[in-house]
């Protein structure tokens, strides 16, 4: 295979134009379409601009009889998986689509006590014409179905397991070129990462203000019990927002470090997403037992605040059980 021949196959394999490669190489369309029409050849400083570029070696570049690339520090794992570019794509978008699902399920739980909290408001406003315990046990029937549902997204999320297993748990290589296109991808990603786990962090912190506010400003348990919905509503917002940005984040970071990659990051994840799974339902329930068993309203909110803080304390505490076994 000649250069012009393997200067298309790298190009074509991470998924650039002419355009895109001339661009990066700092030279015209032009002359990339002259190289790969063997019009002309690129000098000898492009030509190690260009294996860098695409982390193959020189030798892969020049020499026509070498039909395999070779990554630049020359190692190469004989026993390690080869990933394509569209292999990792996938890896990606499963993963996207997996972190939806626990996003979701999450979003649903957590929001599970905003009708009967509603309801409540409602009725002790005067804006419903039902006693209160009709009004708790439509809610309490509403909490199970979207305890259930999310519950449901949950499960859903097995269907990733085989899709995914290879590149979490088995020793791989990229396919000569995907590694520079995924760096891409990661840099040109960050900033959105950045600005989305800002904007969920800053929901976490003050999603209490409202419901303090609105304790210290109104009188009345209907006005305690709304700003309650307000806490709800911008916790689960920050975790459908931050569940997704951080699980693409980190599938670019597992793509890039290819079969050296450090798996305690990824198994911390599944570990607190399953944790997740269990807790917020169980806190569901012991909201609602608290809060039926004393039919005080305006004061069971606090289990969310504490919850919120205690998930976080737990997870923390959790990982350091998990590093004391593994010393």
């Amino acid at each position: 295979m000649i250069l012009a021949e393997k200067i298309v196959r790298l190009r074509k394999q991470v998924g650039w134009s002419q355009e895109d490669l001339a661009e990066k190489m700092d030279v015209s369309r032009q002359s990339v379409s002259k190289w790969e029409a063997t019009n002309s050849i690129p000098d000898l400083n492009k030509i190690i601009k260009l294996a860098d570029l695409f982390e193959v070696s020189t030798d892969y570049l020049l020499k026509d009889e070498v039909e395999v690339s070779e990554s630049v520090d020359g190692k190469s794992d004989g026993n390690a998986i080869q990933i394509s570019l569209e292999q990792a794509m996938k890896y990606v978008d499963d993963k996207i689509k997996e972190s939806h699902l626990i996003a979701k399920g999450v979003f649903l739980t957590v929001g599970s006590p905003i009708p009967l909290i509603t309801l409540l408001a409602m009725v002790k406003s005067g804006q419903l014409d039902f006693s209160q315990g009709l009004a708790t046990a439509i809610g309490v029937l509403l909490i199970l179905v979207m305890v259930s549902i999310g519950v449901s997204f949950f499960i859903r999320t097995n269907q990733f397991e085989s899709d995914v297993e290879t590149i979490d748990n088995e020793r791989f290589e990229l396919s000569y070129g995907v590694h520079s296109a995924f760096k891409e991808k990661l840099q040109k990603y960050r900033s959105t990462y950045n600005l989305k786990l800002s904007i969920s962090i800053g929901l976490f912190i003050f999603s209490f203000v409202p419901l303090m506010f609105g304790s210290m400003l109104f009188s009345g348990p209907q006005v305690t019990l709304l700003m309650l919905n307000v806490l709800l509503l911008m916790i689960g917002i920050g975790i459908y927002v931050l569940v997704p940005v951080s699980a693409k984040y980190e599938a670019y970071n597992s793509i890039l470090q290819e079969g050296d990659f450090d798996t305690t990051k990824s198994k911390r994840t599944r570990r607190a997403e399953k944790f997740a799974a269990f807790y917020w339902p169980m806190l569901v329930a012991f909201y609602l037992g608290w809060s039926l068993w004393t039919m005080d309203w305006g004061i069971t909110w606090i289990v969310w605040p504490v919850g919120a803080i205690l998930f976080v304390a737990l997870i923390g505490l959790m990982e350091l059980f998990v590093k004391e076994e593994d010393k």
